[in-house]
């Protein structure tokens, strides 16, 4: 923006909270007691960037108040249907005023009018007294208020940049000049504010109409002229609302607020109060960088010069010192091959052409070894030599050339080596013949122990650990149609790239390896997680082969049970209708058919599977409903979509497995999803026989851990009575029974049983007498006195519960065995159910996250005995609490003595470890 007339940004102080809320909704940012603090980090660091990329010179900040407005008055359903603000949105917003109000901003407030009046007037205001003003929000209401010296400042994605938008631009984005705005909003309505409109105009109607006419009184003055039918009438039935509408979404200009210059010009922030409060919020990369940055004018009562503002923001490349090498020769790739050769660690970052790594081309390889420098080698993917040169200039090394020359180095296991998802690049890597060893440390995973519930990409963790925001895939290759292949990104911007992601990397493991040994997890890091990254990656190299023709076959069986499903349904239902749409079957089952209705939602009745699983007995149609939804995703999901998954080279499906996604600690695996296959329909273990050994000689072995979730509740709750049971080899659910039913062991009935086994697990995933209830189909009193007979049989358990409860709100967190952490923020929430919930959740998480480590450690020893005893058989999945491998038929009993023997002492409790081992030609034999 050209800068000519003094700058005034009025800031929309609740949208830009909100929208920084929910900025990191999937991903929180929580401090280490549990508190949210995302809506915090995400305005200073937009605040900041305003202050230094935009260098105003006046600045407010306008926030709604609690007290109804005029137009509550005016309309009493006016904002009626928003959501109530999350609680731990709401309490952000003291704090956040307290930070605005340490930056020396001015913070306004009116009771009876809302934050778009106020910015409303003082544009106005400013704009008589010379200045240009800037409103800074996303909501369209305020392009009303646009004019040659009142512009739109609207922010962009989490950490892209804003977009201006002018009168002219209004026009072209809303059809219509500023002036006319309002017009609009009076026939299409606003659904956020619920203001009404003209029910049945939208914004494809309402604009031409207002573009034709001009105003709501020559509209209606003209009402007759429209040849629409349906719009005419819409309009003539709702007249009064279109103009109560307009009332409500004009931006009232005369707001009791004034415009003091000398108060809103930028000031020195108080550097001390904002140091404070960074540090309650647990801020640390901006607490580091509270220094000078950027200039700002004088407070009122300063002196005359101007004065340097501490004001935390983003380093980046162009503002951070570094030196990035860009190779491309032998004889300079040779030069850094002997110095690399010589080095005790080093980061290595790969380039290539898919995400895919199994697929993928090299396009180049970074490397790092100390803090800001950086190395990157452009190679020529085989078959594109001849974009090796341009103008006699070499542009990289041929594939074949670099891999030879780094190869050594990137298989010496005395180099330690780190990267950020490193996995990937040792795939890559092992596709040119490279088997990386010396792998250490994943920054990606070091995020993730440190806080499973934030953002892992490297960008994310870069900007939270560092202060640092590194140049993204978006900004090299472009998004949309837009797009590049990294083939064609200018040859220097993909250098600088690919080295800063290597110099990023060794400076964050620096830093979280020591933040690992600070919250007491180098343990966990060193012993299970780290070493489990090669071990995931020799397991995705692998795969695992895909009996295609048995899934074609059984593809064409589910189609013929899936019709004949559709021909039931519909008869039940009186006539055909589409299954598939949800509008259409809750139609069906609530209107016509007459079924009790469960839940509603914004589009109609709800007809996901919980509600049509509370159905089940109240009509025929409902069991059908729900083995035809079991069948047809089965049949989409792995049934038709497995044999598309075969990769070409290999013949085999390499399901990718990710260490950072579950929050207990579990592995997760994609493409396909092995966690989500059924296993308790015939149909879904049918799924299981497609996955067959590779040849005649080899075998699935499948070993599974019996009950591991029971044997570590026994061991970490400490009771003696369920222990004893685990002890005796005895039926744990037959002796629980024989406990809580007060029956002798040989007297337990299989209804005993049955229910003993909903408590066990019931109760270990934090389950009340509501939900045993519906599982046991019994009423809540009987549940609640079963529940009682437990926790009288077994005490301990009832004191783990409330222990770790107790622990959990104090600490903010639960931890496993090892120390691995989970945050709960929400066992602070005022909403019993969201805190329900998060207790549900302390319960569980210390049990199935000690079962997920102890997997963890199975697997690396695992690995290890393999590579030790040269054995040709391999682990090739991890499903749960199972382990699957492809073992070779003339070592299945050195395969079966090492699996057993790791998995049982993987992580020694009081209480003895059980693994259930079987083999077969295909998976589902194995068990």
């Amino acid at each position: 923006m050209k800068k000519t007339r003094p700058r005034l940004f009025l800031i929309d102080g609740m949208a830009i909270a909100y929208r920084s809320y929910f900025a990191f909704i999937q991903r929180p940012l929580m401090t280490s007691d549990g508190r949210n603090v995302s809506a915090i980090y995400g305005f200073v660091t937009f605040l900041n960037r305003i202050l230094t990329g935009e260098s105003p010179d006046y600045i407010a900040v306008a926030f709604d108040t609690a007290e109804p407005t005029f137009r509550h008055k005016k309309y009493a359903a006016y904002k009626a249907t928003r959501e109530k603000m999350p609680e731990d949105m709401s309490a952000q917003l003291g704090p956040l005023k307290d930070v605005i109000r340490a930056h020396r901003i001015p913070l306004l407030e009116v009771p009876g009018f809302e934050a778009d009046d106020i910015i409303g007037t003082l544009a106005l205001k400013a704009e008589k007294k010379g200045l240009d003003s800037f409103l800074v929000t996303s909501d369209k209401d305020f392009m009303q208020l646009v004019t040659k010296n009142i512009s739109l400042f609207r922010p962009g994605k989490l950490g892209g940049d804003a977009e201006t938008v002018s009168y002219a631009e209004v026009k072209e984005k809303f059809g219509v000049t500023p002036d006319k705005v309002i017009e609009v909003l009076a026939l299409m309505g606003d659904s956020s504010d619920n203001v009404p409109g003209v029910p049945g105009i939208g914004e494809k109607t309402a604009i031409p109409l207002i573009q034709k006419y001009g105003t709501l009184e020559l509209l209606y003055k003209k009402l007759a002229d429209i040849p629409q039918k349906g719009t005419r009438a819409k309009l003539e039935e709702h007249k009064e609302t279109a103009f109560l509408s307009r009332e409500l979404v004009t931006i009232h200009t005369d707001t009791p607020v004034d415009l003091d210059l000398p108060k809103f010009r930028v000031a020195q922030p108080d550097t001390g109060k904002l140091a404070a409060l960074y540090r309650s919020f647990e801020f640390r990369s901006l607490l580091s960088k509270l220094e000078p940055t950027t200039k700002v004018e004088k407070e009122p009562d300063a002196s005359e010069s101007d004065v340097a503002v501490k004001s935390p923001s983003y380093k980046t490349m162009s503002t951070d010192k570094h030196s990035y090498h860009h190779v491309t020769t032998e004889k300079e790739l040779i030069a850094l091959a002997k110095r690399l050769a010589s080095v005790q660690s080093l980061v290595f970052d790969t380039e290539t052409t898919s995400t895919d790594a199994l697929r993928a081309d090299l396009v180049g390889v970074s490397f790092a070894v100390q803090e800001r420098e950086a190395w990157f080698v452009r190679i020529v993917p085989e078959g594109l030599e001849s974009t090796l040169f341009d103008g006699g200039k070499a542009l990289g090394i041929p594939s074949s050339s670099a891999v030879k020359i780094v190869k050594p180095i990137l298989e010496d296991p005395s180099i330690a080596k780190g990267g950020h998802n490193i996995k990937y690049d040792m795939l890559v890597m092992s596709r040119y013949g490279v088997d990386v060893q010396g792998v250490v440390f994943d920054t990606m995973v070091a995020s993730y122990l440190l806080r499973a519930d934030a953002q892992h990409n490297m960008d994310a963790v870069a900007r939270e650990y560092l202060s640092y925001s590194p140049v993204s895939y978006a900004d090299l290759v472009g998004e949309g149609r837009n797009q590049k292949n990294i083939l064609e990104v200018d040859p220097a911007a993909l250098s600088d790239y690919s080295a800063e992601d290597a110099d990023i990397t060794l400076r964050l493991w620096h830093l979280l390896d020591k933040k690992l040994d600070d919250h007491t997890m180098k343990r966990l890091s060193a012993e299970v997680d780290m070493p489990l990254v090669p071990v995931l990656a020799r397991m995705e190299k692998t795969g695992v082969r895909i009996d295609v023709e048995y899934l074609q076959a059984m593809s064409k069986d589910l189609d013929r049970q899936i019709q004949a499903l559709t021909l039931d349904i519909h008869r039940l239902a009186g006539g055909p209708f589409n299954i598939n749409s949800t509008q259409q079957l809750g139609q069906v089952l609530f209107t016509k058919l007459g079924l009790p209705t469960v839940r509603k939602t914004k589009t109609g009745f709800s007809t996901d599977v919980s509600v049509l699983e509370s159905l089940r007995h109240e009509h025929e149609i409902v069991e059908k409903l729900l083995e035809y939804r079991q069948l047809t995703k089965l049949k989409s999901t792995y049934v038709d979509a497995l044999p598309t998954m075969v990769h070409p080279g290999t013949g085999r499906v390499h399901t990718s497995f990710s260490q950072s996604v579950a929050a207990t600690g579990r592995l997760s695996s994609s493409d396909p999803n092995l966690q989500n296959i059924p296993i308790r329909t015939e149909a879904g273990r049918a799924v299981r026989k497609a996955f067959i050994a590779r040849d005649k000689n080899s075998m699935i072995l499948s070993a599974d851990y019996s009950q591991i979730e029971l044997r570590v509740m026994a061991h970490i709750a400490g009771d003696e009575g369920l222990a004893k049971a685990f002890r005796n080899n005895e039926d744990v659910h037959a002796a629980t029974a024989a406990e809580v039913f007060g029956v002798e062991l040989t007297s337990v009935t299989k209804d005993m049983r049955r229910k003993a086994k909903e408590v066990n697990f019931g109760i270990m995933y934090g389950s009340g007498p509501f939900g045993l209830a519906t599982r046991l189909e019994v009423s809540q009193s009987e549940a609640k006195e079963i529940i009682e007979r437990y926790f009288d049989r077994f005490p301990k358990v009832r004191q783990y519960i409330a222990d770790t409860i107790a622990e959990a709100a104090r600490k903010g967190y639960v931890q496993t065995m090892l120390g691995r952490r989970r945050y709960l923020p929400d066992l602070r929430s005022q909403n019993r159910a969201i805190r329900q919930n998060a207790e549900r959740q302390a319960i569980n998480m210390p049990i199935q996250g000690t079962s997920a480590d102890m997997i963890k450690i199975a697997m690396v020893h695992i690995d290890a005995a393999f590579l030790k005893m040269k054995l040709r058989s391999a682990m090739i999945m991890q499903v749960h609490d199972e382990l699957v491998f492809e073992a070779l038929k003339d070592e299945e009993q050195q395969v079966r003595s090492i699996v057993e023997k790791e998995m049982v002492n993987a992580l020694p409790l009081s209480v003895p470890m059980e693994v259930e081992i079987g083999i077969g030609p295909n998976w589902l034999d194995a068990h």
